[in-house]
C-alpha cells in the first residue's frame, strides 16, 4: 500500500493507496497531522511513501516522516513522469508538480488544463505531448473576501454563497456577486483562451472549493477533489517501479 502526505497551506491531507485506488483519506488541521500519521501507519501495511508540502516542513514533523517506508519527498529535483518545461523549475509548487503528474497518467497525451480552486486558483497546462508549459496564479475565493475586508474601511468579512445574485441589491449582495461571478468568469475565460489556442482540452477541476464552484460551471469539466493526491500517488510510483 502506498501512503500519501500532502501538507497545504491550511491543511493536511493523508491518504493511503492500493495501486490506483484510494482506501483512505484524511483531511486535518496541521496541529494534528502527527496524531493522524500515526493511526494511519498503524492500521495498514503501507510499503512506500510520499510527502509533499508548498512550504518548508517542520522538524518534528520530519523525524516522523523519515521513519516511513521507502520515503520520496517531492521536491524540484524528483524524477517525474512528464517533461517540465517551466521557464524556473526550481519555483514551481509541490502542489502544481502532482497536478501535473496526474494530468499526464490519467489523461496521457491529452491537452489538460488542471484549475486547482483552493487558497489560491491556478491553472496549469500539460500538452498532448506530456510537456508542462506552466499556467497561472489568482486569489483563491477565501483570500478574495478577506482582501475587501482588511483593505477597506467598511466593508464586513462574509463567507462564500451560492446564492448570489448577478445585481447585488446590498453591500452584502454586491460582494458576493463581485467575487464568486468574478471568478465564475475568470474561470470561463481561462478556458476559453486555452481551447482557441490549443483545440481540444480536457478540463479538470480540483481543490477544496471543487464542489461550491463545480455547480456553477459545465458539465464538461471534470470535477475531482483527489487530483493532486492521485498526482502524489503517481510519482511515488514512478520512482519505487
Amino acid at each position: 500500500m502506498n501512503l500519501v502526505i500532502d501538507i497545504g497551506n491550511t491543511k493536511v491531507k493523508v491518504a493511503v493507496f492500493e495501486l490506483d485506488t484510494i482506501i483512505t483519506t484524511i483531511v486535518c488541521e496541521e496541529i494534528n497531522f502527527l496524531e493522524e500519521l500515526k493511526k494511519i501507519s498503524n492500521k495498514y501495511p503501507v510499503t512506500q511513501s510520499i510527502v509533499s508540502s508548498v512550504k518548508d516542513i517542520k522538524l518534528k514533523y520530519l523525524k516522523e516522516l523519515n521513519k516511513l517506508p521507502l520515503l520520496v519527498t517531492l521536491n524540484n529535483n524528483t524524477p517525474l513522469p512528464f517533461k517540465n518545461l517551466y521557464a524556473s523549475p526550481s519555483t514551481l509548487g509541490n502542489d502544481r508538480i502532482a497536478l501535473a503528474a496526474a494530468a499526464v497518467c490519467i489523461y496521457p497525451l491529452k491537452n489538460t488544463l488542471v484549475i486547482d480552486a483552493g487558497t489560491c486558483i491556478t491553472y496549469d497546462f500539460i500538452n498532448a505531448k506530456n510537456e508542462y508549459l506552466g499556467g497561472a496564479i489568482s486569489p483563491g475565493i477565501v483570500m478574495r473576501y478577506k482582501s475587501l475586508h482588511q483593505y477597506t474601511g467598511n466593508l464586513p468579512l462574509l463567507s462564500k454563497n451560492e446564492e448570489f445574485k448577478l445585481i447585488g441589491e446590498s453591500t452584502s449582495g454586491s460582494i458576493h456577486s463581485g467575487i464568486i461571478n468574478g471568478i465564475i468568469c475568470e474561470i470561463k475565460g481561462v478556458i476559453a483562451q486555452y481551447k482557441e489556442d490549443f483545440g481540444d482540452l480536457t478540463i479538470v477541476l480540483t481543490g477544496g472549493d471543487t464542489k461550491f464552484l463545480s455547480k456553477q460551471l459545465k458539465n464538461s469539466i471534470f470535477a475531482n477533489q483527489n487530483f493532486l493526491l492521485n498526482g502524489l500517488n503517481k510519482i511515488l510510483t514512478f520512482n519505487n517501479q
